[in-house]
């Protein structure tokens, strides 16, 4: 080798080595998300701003390890394992209780931070919500309040419907809470409701195909990390069946739901991110405590609700935070 190119090697060698020893260096998130990432992309943005808002930025002083099992529940175990065989500082448990349930099982030292809406006290991932204790701590999308709130209001768009169809995933840990809830709500205010199950994407048709067949004209989507991500197709198989849905989260009526009323999702995982940095900086999970959420939105889509014959009372239009034309 000719000396100058030696030279050029061995500059460019040590130049490399700190930026290599700083990488080693770095912290290490784990992911744990039950979805996939191209659906979510706008909640993982949230999630990284919320992490700047500590000082943390992905790939300059902290490395983030993803695993996404696509919905399939049973692929969440294994990647928690692996998360706790690297050695992550914190494991962020994203899409409903099933991935914090599996981070929980794989660790108990490591810290978790949570995004859900199951009972997280009666699950076991925290002793309550004031003070967790043990390794896990989060961030809560649904209450009781809401679901009673949001059926309310739904009712009040289509009050001739005799029968409402209710849509959960079984596989998921916080659907029988949330149609528990929900069951609840609809016996208050006198409502029949049906249960329709999907726990993929290729159920959804068939639910549809089932929700005709129930003659039920509405339709209660529960809060469900495969019915976000599957948002586009819920609006598509709602607008075919001509069949109005109510739903947790503002972006399934941009995506052209009928309405929807529930926390601002992109705020959630922003707060979840702010707690993993913090745990970076040497907070405690079990000094954090559960936030749960103070601030709901009512999202109506009028171009929806036209094209199902749907006339928006003027009182709910006179509430909703975002009417979508």
């Amino acid at each position: 080798m000719r000396r100058r190119n030696f030279i050029k090697v061995i500059a460019g060698l040590v130049a490399a080595w700190p930026f290599a020893t700083r990488a080693q260096q770095m912290p290490v998130i784990g992911y744990l998300a039950n979805s996939s990432s191209g659906a979510f992309t706008q909640f993982l943005t949230a999630f990284h701003r919320g992490l700047s808002e500590v000082g943390y930025v992905e790939g300059q002083n902290v490395a983030i390890e993803y695993r996404w099992s696509e919905g399939q529940h049973d692929r969440l175990p294994g990647f928690a394992a692996d998360l706790v065989r690297r050695r992550v500082a914190v494991i962020v448990a994203s899409g409903g209780g099933a991935p914090a349930l599996a981070a929980k099982a794989a660790t108990a030292t490591i810290p978790i931070v949570f995004m859900g809406g199951t009972d997280p006290v009666k699950s076991g991932l925290v002793e309550s919500l004031a003070r967790p204790g043990g390794n896990a701590t989060g961030v809560l999308n649904v209450s009781t309040e809401v679901t009673a709130k949001r059926l309310a209001l739904f009712r009040e768009l289509v009050p001739t419907a005799t029968v409402m169809a209710v849509l959960r995933n079984p596989v998921s840990p916080d659907a029988e809470g949330q149609f528990s809830e929900i069951e609840e709500a609809a016996r208050t205010l006198g409502q029949q409701v049906q249960i329709v199950e999907a726990s993929s994407e290729r159920d959804l048709e068939s639910a549809f195909a089932t929700i005709a067949r129930l003659h039920a004209s509405a339709l209660f989507v529960s809060a469900d990390p495969l019915f976000t991500g599957q948002r586009a197709q819920l609006a598509a198989l709602a607008a075919q069946y001509a069949i109005p849905a109510s739903y947790s989260f503002r972006e399934l009526v941009v995506a052209g739901g009928l309405m929807s009323y529930g926390v601002d999702l992109t705020n959630v995982y922003q707060q979840a991110g702010v707690y993993a940095g913090r745990i970076l900086k040497g907070s405690k999970p079990a000094d954090l405590p559960v936030l749960r959420p103070t601030k709901f939105e009512l999202v109506i889509n009028l171009k929806t609700a036209k094209a199902l014959g749907l006339i928006i009372p003027p009182g709910v239009l006179a509430i909703a935070d975002e009417v979508i034309e």
